[in-house]
């Protein structure tokens, strides 16, 4: 049920915004990702919006930087070029999952972005928009609504800097004329890189549309420098027209095939243990078509802190007391339930759900704009409460393959229904469509986009059931079927070997090199993403457990808990953290279904 991210859930809708809709209700927005001791800028830390990265690591820099204009971003960049200090730009909320804002080791500097949030020009005349970095996407749309126009695809959370989700990939969904990533409508950049101290430490390179430079720094993961200004080409303003239709999964497997060629916004999502897909029909009306419709997403609202800190233990309980399947499986049916009993936060006029079609104008992510309440509500993923805390999986399949990878996903489903039931609760798997990119570090060919949310322990390295399901599951998806894994999501072991499945990988290493060519805005983790240096996966022991390995011997998993490294049930070459007796359970012979 949560929102991630960009990513995720299981309809958000970013669209084209009329301001003046939003319903505000309380609720803290969430925490700066940066925070230096006693409020200055040295002795710094740098986490994501969760609080954590995937290896539980806190990301420690002596200093931090927040320029308001593109000098001060110069001179920022030019210190640490003179010092060859490693240093990395932070966004206003970091979304990504993985540590691409830490600059590593404790003397790294971050340039934060977050005052860096002005409209620089808007031409109605070219429909182009002029943006600094570190503008949000919510106002970004709204600057662009204001002149007539709108931004055809956004991620599904308006809670993200333009800068940061164009580090990421960050993508909606659609194989329509150019396709649902964002950095496909990039027709500009201004970007802050070293220079040799004849040129003063530090310089801006303009890249314009056709440059192949800009194909490397429109998807750049934040190594080559740091954005000041993005221009994008936009539309002239339009409504889109959105319904959710519920069928059964029979025929799933062959419409993945055809539902992103139907619609233009569409997606699906897939409720594996109720055996259902929720179909979005999402298309583009004119924009004088009737109708204020608001899609304010329910897992992007404010919520109650002490509802979401309930929430969050009873699914604990679940987890630990060796609850049966059969409870757990019982529970998930709630959320998706209440969702579309809710329209899941969409409303025909701005008040109401009275029924599909919505035409709306919104986006959601109202949580990031409440007033500030005392925490009495949050965001679902703010990290000072302990609230829900997830997983997220994003990988990316060749849109030729997914029919295929749809059949096995659902022979994996079948060996055990029950196994799947954690992710009806969190709505299941979300599927976007995401069209072949010409930038170096873009999907290389038509692809849909597998967005898989679960449970995650606070505790290190404590084993659930049925997590070796999920890992087989990303396993023959990354192995198998040759997946790329979304940059700003999952755990260390699906970026092992990814860059291999960039064909044009090499020139964006020749174009970083050429840009900054001491490195000094690559870390660890960067280097072992791109294969520089290096790999992703931290061995040891449960190393298996949280993701950070693929398990090769026993001391991976928790033998002394009685999870053995095993290969997958379906996939064989897949290696798992299993416990054996998960696999048939005892309330099985009892209650054969629901």
């Amino acid at each position: 049920m949560r929102g991630h991210h960009h990513h995720h859930v299981l309809v958000i809708l970013l669209l084209p915004l009329l301001a003046a809709v939003l319903r505000l209700a309380g609720g803290s927005p969430p925490p700066q990702p940066v925070k230096c001791n006693r409020g200055d800028t040295t002795d710094c830390e740098v986490t994501n919006v969760y609080g954590s990265f995937p290896d539980r690591t806190i990301c420690r820099a002596a200093n931090a930087t927040f320029p308001r204009t593109e000098q001060e971003l110069v001179a920022a960049v030019a210190a640490a070029s003179a010092a060859r200090t490693k240093v990395k730009a932070a966004t206003r909320h970091s979304h990504s999952f993985p540590k691409l804002a830490c600059p590593g080791g404790r003397d790294g500097t971050i340039i934060s972005t977050r005052f860096l949030n002005r409209t620089v020009a808007v031409d109605a005349g070219t429909r182009r928009i002029t943006v600094e970095s570190g503008m949000v996407l919510r106002d970004l749309i709204r600057a662009a609504a204001a002149a007539g126009l709108a931004l055809p695809h956004s991620p599904y959370w308006y809670g993200l800097t333009i800068g940061g989700l164009l580090a990421t990939g960050a993508h909606g969904s659609s194989l329509w004329g150019k396709g649902g990533a964002v950095h496909e409508y990039v027709v500009g950049l201004r970007i802050v890189t070293p220079a040799p101290a004849s040129q003063g430490f530090a310089v801006v390179r303009e890249l314009v549309d056709g440059d192949p430079d800009l194909d490397a720094a429109k998807v750049s993961l934040g190594v080559l420098g740091v954005i000041s200004q993005v221009t994008l080409q936009l539309q002239p303003q339009f409504k889109r027209s959105v319904k959710f239709t519920t069928r059964d999964d029979t025929d799933f497997a062959e419409k993945i095939g055809v539902w992103g060629g139907l619609h233009e916004f569409g997606d699906m999502a897939w409720l594996p243990s109720q055996r259902k897909v929720i179909y979005r029909e999402d298309d583009r009306v004119n924009v004088s078509t009737p109708g204020n419709g608001l899609n304010d997403y329910l897992g992007f609202r404010a919520q109650p802190t002490l509802g979401l800190i309930t929430a969050r233990a009873a699914e604990e309980r679940l987890e630990r007391n060796g609850s049966t399947d059969t409870a757990r499986c019982v529970a998930a049916r709630l959320p998706p339930a209440l969702f579309e009993l809710q329209g899941y936060g969409f409303t025909n006029d701005g008040v109401f759900f009275t029924g599909w079609p919505v035409k709306i104008f919104l986006t959601p992510g109202t949580c990031i704009a409440s007033p500030e309440d005392g925490l009495l509500s949050s965001c679902t993923w703010d990290p000072r409460i302990r609230g829900p805390f997830i997983y997220n999986l994003g990988f990316s399949i060749a849109l030729s393959k997914a029919p295929a990878f749809v059949a096995d996903m659902m022979r994996l489903r079948d060996l055990n229904p029950k196994s799947f039931c954690d992710l009806d609760a969190k709505l299941g798997i979300l599927m976007r469509f995401v069209k072949a990119s010409s930038a170096y570090l873009g999907k290389p060919e038509d692809c849909v986009d597998f967005d898989v949310t679960y449970y995650r322990s606070y505790t290190d390295g404590e084993p659930r059931p049925h997590s070796d399901v999920f890992d087989e599951l990303e396993q023959m998806a990354l192995n198998k079927y040759g997946a790329i894994p979304h940059f700003g999501k999952n755990r260390n072991f699906a970026f092992d070997g990814a860059v291999r499945k960039y064909p044009k990988s090499g020139e964006f290493i020749k174009v970083k090199d050429r840009f900054d060519p001491d490195g000094i805005f690559s870390s660890e983790w960067s280097d072992q993403v791109l294969g520089i240096r290096g790999n992703p996966n931290i061995v040891g022991n449960r190393c298996a457990i949280e993701g950070l390995c693929v398990c090769s011997d026993d001391s991976h998993c928790a033998p002394e808990l009685g999870y053995f490294c095993r290969p997958g049930k379906l996939f064989k070459e897949a290696r798992v953290c299993s416990n054996s007796k998960s696999s048939v359970d005892s309330d099985d012979l009892l209650i054969d279904e629901l």
